[in-house]
């Protein structure tokens, strides 16, 4: 990845109901998810309008989205997104356990942390989602 690749800053929007879910994946990434991603801005939601908004604006590089939030899940929300979006931004889910993969696969979500949520395994995630995301753009062919 190169120096231009780098300085550039990925928008992650964070939804979850829960402020302690939220701080638990903010601190397991930190400001930059590996040495070969952009830093992290994030962007915290708690609503499901308020995720849908910040989609509808663009400029999102990363939903990470809480499936056990009440009412209105991660899961539902990952399949409008990419049902309604052309180019929708990969879909982290944090699902309540593995086993959950079967109704995260229907979401359509890209990748999946079981909770407890372990930092390692946190960033990791974003970090490969992040990469397949950014890296396509640089790497264009040039004519």
């Amino acid at each position: 990845m190169s120096v231009e690749q780098t300085a550039r800053s990925a928008r992650v929007v964070l939804y979850s109901d829960d402020a302690a879910t939220r701080a638990a994946v903010r601190r397991a990434v930190g400001r930059r998810a590996s040495r070969d991603t952009p830093t992290v801005t994030w962007v915290e939601v708690a609503t499901p309008d308020a995720m849908t908004a910040e989609v509808a604006a663009g400029g999102v590089d990363l939903l990470v989205l809480d499936g056990e939030t009440a009412k209105v899940g991660g899961f539902g929300l990952a399949r409008e997104v990419k049902d309604s979006h052309y180019d929708a931004p990969p879909v982290l889910l944090l699902v309540a356990r593995p086993q959950d993969a079967w109704i995260a696969a229907w979401s359509q979500a890209d990748a999946t942390v079981p909770h407890p949520l372990r930092p390692i395994e946190v960033a990791e995630a974003v970090a490969a989602l992040l990469r397949a995301r950014v890296a396509p753009a640089a790497a264009s062919p040039s004519a």
